[in-house]
């Protein structure tokens, strides 16, 4: 049996794990990403590390689809609505960034308003046609994007298509026909959901990266096959966190746009059932950004609300994750009060922190690090890679000389900025949404994770922290964790004074037909999951609640759980309920998954409990320099306990331990810190 690699490429490394079944053994390496062609750094690191004939199954993440929007490097779109509607992601909504700040400047869409195209035809609420598709006036605005070679994509959003998709189609049709060489985006396809501004933007989106996307991922495909990889099963890892073959990608790319922080948190659900701890609060610091999510009960969060800037939603359904601009390569600067910033502004990977040699001068985390003492220079990526204490040293003194600060005390304050900016986005994820710090355990992971978080566990009132195998790779190693997965949602407005039943049994039989024939069609029809949720709000409400459904089925039983379930799951998440109050339906949601064979880790053989050090060297901590013991990760074993100070090593990374933190080792090799260490 083949291996299985997983390959997350990162703003600065690219990292990869390859799963043995036979052993059951994990090999991970990393490499430096190549940003201008990320194919082919891909297929380097893997002949660096893994036999390609020895490959059956690869899954990769890869920021192309997220970088295209964010940079606005992606394609020019025509976009076609019904006539009257094509200011529509122009208006966007009524509300702003800041109520009072007069200097604010309304996010621009992904199209202009020179290219927008307005079709006669009109589909009502009920889907009834109001107002039939005039066909000839399709014809000549197919023609006329036809004949502009500026326009590179096209998306289609019509009014209440999300009913019924009878003129989306036939404009399909016809822009087949007229417009065959420019990729289409149907909104129908892409986001079958109410609300005009959310769909038009979601389904420009799709258009506006599918030209870019495409090639890429062909190339890559071509790449493979003359590698030898070509008839092997390749997937792409989705923002949903399941995985989908290359041309599906192709076909639909804005499933992509959180594809690689996706693996961490996949990753996390695995980790949850080795350890026993259903309450995880996710932190993936890298070399670019910093990434965190939550896994309750076992269970990833889920979102469709996600604006790429403030009112330009993107609403593909997505595992719930915040990104901000802070990892190990953020830069320090000094703001225009002379006051000392780290981030968002990164190194990357070229030239990197000025520790790395390659030619960068300003001061990074990393160098702050390095000044600490809390990263070896001789150990690091496992000593592949010598880091220039010297030169970090000469970076963190030139903002020093800035503010006035010693060496060491600028290096701590760094630092610090740092920790209390990802403690912003973990209360995002936590107290925000009323969940409380001291019921979870943070999972630190990513190259510059475990360097900052007993700091962040002491800051943020984490009680409990763990370390989870090879964390420079984790999130690589969550995507051979994954499985297949289609989500697929549909607006099916009604509520629990007019139930449709027949309506909304058609809709989520549609629902499950099309989520496993989307499997299907993609080579997965194995161990098939159908899972089904309800979007519903209470009548007048602006916001929706997700409940869970355990049947395939409306009849008068199953309604009347509904309500019953929506009520108790309102009191759970806002502590208030209005019995007898109408329950409004908004969509109906189905979840196919096949289900993949999972890595089966071996357990470590038993310590002594008392595990020596390789060494000491001088850490700084907020109390001032400390002697602090070194440890080597691969030479603990299962049991071993001891309590910081301390300073763990491995090849992708090191953990720093705070003086006081107890740290014991678990079965398969995970550190865990905290209570959860003593429990």
């Amino acid at each position: 049996m083949g291996h299985l690699v997983g390959i997350d490429v990162g703003g600065t490394f690219t990292d990869f794990v390859a799963y043995d079944p036979s052993t059951k053994q994990l090999k991970v390496w990393k490499t430096l990403s190549t940003p201008r062609d990320p194919g082919e750094g891909i297929l380097k690191g893997i002949e660096k590390g893994e036999a390609v004939d020895n490959i059956e199954h690869l899954r990769f993440g890869t920021t192309i689809a997220t970088n295209a929007i964010l940079e606005r490097k992606g394609a020019t779109v025509a976009y076609i609505t019904t006539e009257g509607f094509k200011d529509v992601p122009f208006i966007q909504r009524g509300k702003r960034k800041a109520h009072y700040d007069i200097t604010w400047v309304k996010s621009k869409p992904l199209v202009r308003r020179r290219h927008c195209y307005e079709v006669r035809g009109r589909i009502t609420a009920r889907g009834e046609e109001y107002t039939p598709l005039d066909e000839a006036n399709v014809e000549v605005i197919a023609k006329a994007i036809a004949a502009d070679k500026s326009v590179e994509a096209a998306a289609v959003c019509l009014l209440f298509s999300y009913v019924t998709p009878v003129h989306e189609r036939k404009i399909q049709e016809i822009f087949a026909k007229h417009c065959p060489g420019k990729p289409l985006s149907v909104s129908y396809d892409v986001l079958p959901k109410w609300k005009e501004h959310e769909r038009s933007s979601t389904t420009i989106a799709d258009a506006y990266v599918k030209p870019l996307v495409s090639r890429h991922l062909k190339e890559l495909k071509s790449r493979f096959e003359k590698r030898g990889i070509g008839t092997r099963r390749i997937a792409v890892i989705r923002s949903n966190g399941g995985e989908m073959t290359i041309d599906s990608a192709a076909d639909m790319p804005v499933q992509m746009t959180l594809s690689g922080p996706t693996g961490g948190v996949v990753g996390a659900k695995h980790i949850a059932k080795l350890t026993g701890v259903d309450h995880l609060v996710t932190l993936d610091m890298g070399g670019t950004s910093t990434d965190v999510a939550t896994v309750v009960n076992g269970r990833e969060s889920f979102t469709t609300s996600f604006e790429i800037e403030f009112g330009v939603p993107i609403q593909i359904p997505m595992i719930d994750i915040r990104t901000m601009g802070a990892g190990g390569g953020s830069l320090a600067w000094i703001d225009k009060g002379g006051m000392l910033r780290v981030g968002p502004e990164s190194a990357g990977a070229d030239p990197g922190p000025a520790c790395y040699g390659m030619g960068g001068t300003r001061a990074t985390v990393t160098d702050a690090n390095v000044v600490l003492g809390r990263i070896n220079p001789k150990n690091f990526l496992g000593g592949q890679m010598s880091l220039d204490v010297a030169a970090a040293a000469r970076a963190v003194d030139e903002v020093a000389k800035a503010i006035g600060k010693t060496r060491e005390e600028t290096a701590l304050a760094m630092v610090q900025i740092a920790n209390n900016n990802m403690i912003g986005a973990l209360r995002w994820v936590l107290t925000e949404r009323g969940l409380d710090p001291r019921d979870f355990t943070l999972l630190a992971f990513g190259g510059a994770g475990p360097v900052h978080v007993t700091d962040l566990m002491y800051h943020a009132g984490i009680p409990s922290g763990i370390v989870p195998n090879h964390p420079g790779q984790f999130s690589a190693f969550g995507f051979i964790t994954t499985d297949a997965r289609i989500d697929l949602e549909r607006t099916a407005q009604m509520t629990s004074k007019a139930f449709d039943a027949s309506h909304a049994n058609r809709v989520l039989k549609d629902l499950m037909r099309e989520s496993v024939a989307a499997l299907n069609e993609q080579g997965y029809t194995d161990r098939i999951e159908i899972h089904r949720s309800l979007e519903m709000r209470y009548f007048g409400q602006n916001h929706e609640l997700d409940v869970p459904i355990g049947f395939d089925e409306f009849n008068p039983k199953t309604i009347a759980s509904i309500w019953d379930s929506f009520h108790k799951a309102h009191k759970a998440r806002f502590n208030f309920d209005i019995p007898g109050e109408t329950i409004e339906l908004i969509s109906i949601k189905v979840t196919a998954l096949s289900l993949s064979e999972k890595p089966s880790l071996p357990k470590l053989k038993k310590g002594s409990g008392a595990p020596k050090p390789v060494g000491r060297r001088p850490v700084i901590f907020e109390q001032g320099a400390t002697d602090t013991p070194i440890y080597d990760r691969g030479a603990l074993l299962a049991g071993d306990a001891f309590t910081g100070p301390a300073v763990i090593e491995e090849p992708a990374s090191v953990t720093v331990v705070r003086p006081g933190d107890a740290v014991k080792i678990d079965d398969y090799g995970n550190i865990l810190i905290g209570r959860v260490a003593a429990g």
